[in-house]
């Protein structure tokens, strides 16, 4: 494996997260203090977090824990489940074990810059671009034109980061076709899956359909729950996940007693978190969509189907890297502009930015933004 490039998005982040004073770019959302949480348990399992042994973990995970997971998929048992220390480790074990020099891979772009840079890393690979002007959608034409003999996997991730897009189910369903007839993995980073406004449909876990389907998942996103920092991947080969384990051996060697305890909680009352997050979602779409009505020839605004997210278009003359910068620096307001989605691989679309609207506080982020706009606009 080659040398890995800087972590764009992660350095931007350390620069600015915990400094700007309003954070208007979070792709997770609004999590919980551990009281709350523990609110939701019933006896057993908080005796069993307070009461808690501090010792190692099973590398595999919790097996009580791996059956709650299990209960989230339709057709997956504990032992589809391997649990990892958050979602970026079980993308860097997926990519080093599916993966060699000989291999070739297909990733979409835009995308969270580990799902390209860690294939690029180890072989060959190629980007297909999402369509702004098809709702962000994936051309499965596109896809099979990229296809090569020693084609190993290809990467998606719906609702998608950072557009919030989500494919459709006849596209869905065409590229598990197209690539169970070619032999080829499919890792999905399903993090957002459940979370977006009322009645949004979001598509089935791609390991409940394809035999050769890895479901990324974790309690950052959806959940709102970042500290807990457990991920898993369900999978029906046994043969990768056992490959995967080993390759846990070399980073984490195993998860967090606490949050594997606290994590099982918050699943056994994944319904009244989502309903909570999703509702948030609802509420705080209603003042983006209106921030953006109110300054309609400034930005380019496209509702978002799923997640807690959007990448609208911003249309002033300086540009929207230098919108970005001085919105932080002189209203501490942090946006992500679209360098932070730069591909080596497709190149990036101009004019970009993305934005979160799945926590508290949106109302002030959004003021703090019409006063830079109308100081520097007039």
């Amino acid at each position: 494996m080659t040398t890995l490039p800087d972590f764009k998005l992660e350095t931007h982040f350390a620069k600015w997260e915990f400094k700007a004073r309003y954070h208007m770019t979070a792709s997770d959302a609004e999590s919980i203090s551990i009281r709350d949480l523990l609110a939701m348990a019933n006896d057993e399992d908080r005796e069993a977090f307070e009461g808690l042994w501090l010792g190692y973990t099973e590398t595999w995970g919790a097996p009580d824990l791996r059956q709650v997971i299990s209960e989230t998929y339709a057709n997956q048992t504990s032992d589809n489940i391997l649990c990892f220390a958050g979602a970026s480790e079980g993308i860097f074990a997926a990519n080093t074990v599916l993966l060699d020099r000989d291999s070739h891979a297909i990733v979409v772009t835009p995308n969270y810059q580990s799902h390209e840079t860690l294939p690029l890393a180890i072989c060959e690979a190629t980007g297909v671009s999402l369509d702004p002007d098809d709702n962000w959608s994936l051309d499965i034409d596109r896809v099979r034109d990229a296809i090569r003999p020693n084609t190993k996997l290809v990467t998606i991730n719906f609702p998608h980061n950072p557009t919030g897009a989500i494919l459709s189910r006849d596209r869905f369903d065409a590229l598990i076709e197209l690539c169970r007839n070619h032999g080829i993995w499919i890792l999905a980073d399903e993090i957002f899956n459940g979370l977006g406004r009322a009645r949004t449909e979001h598509l089935p876990f791609v390991a409940d359909l394809y035999e050769r389907g890895l479901s990324l998942n974790v309690m950052s996103k959806a959940y709102g729950l970042p500290g807990l920092r457990i991920g898993w991947i369900a999978c029906q080969d046994a043969d990768v996940l056992t490959k995967m384990e080993r390759m846990k051996h070399y980073l984490s060697i195993c998860n967090s007693g606490p949050s594997e305890r606290l994590t099982l909680i918050a699943l056994k009352a994944r319904n009244t978190l989502l309903a909570r997050n999703c509702k948030l979602v609802d509420e705080n779409l209603v003042k983006l969509d209106a921030f953006f009505k109110r300054h309609g020839a400034l930005f380019d605004w496209q509702m978002p189907d799923g997640s807690c997210m959007a990448y609208p278009r911003y249309n002033g003359p300086e540009g929207v890297e230098e919108f970005c910068r001085r919105l932080v620096e002189e209203s501490g307001v942090l946006l992500l502009p679209g360098s932070i989605y730069e591909s080596a691989l497709t190149g990036t679309l101009k004019g970009h930015f993305r934005i979160g609207y799945g926590r508290t506080g949106i109302d002030e982020g959004l003021a703090a933004m019409d006063a830079h706009i109308m100081r520097n606009t007039g």
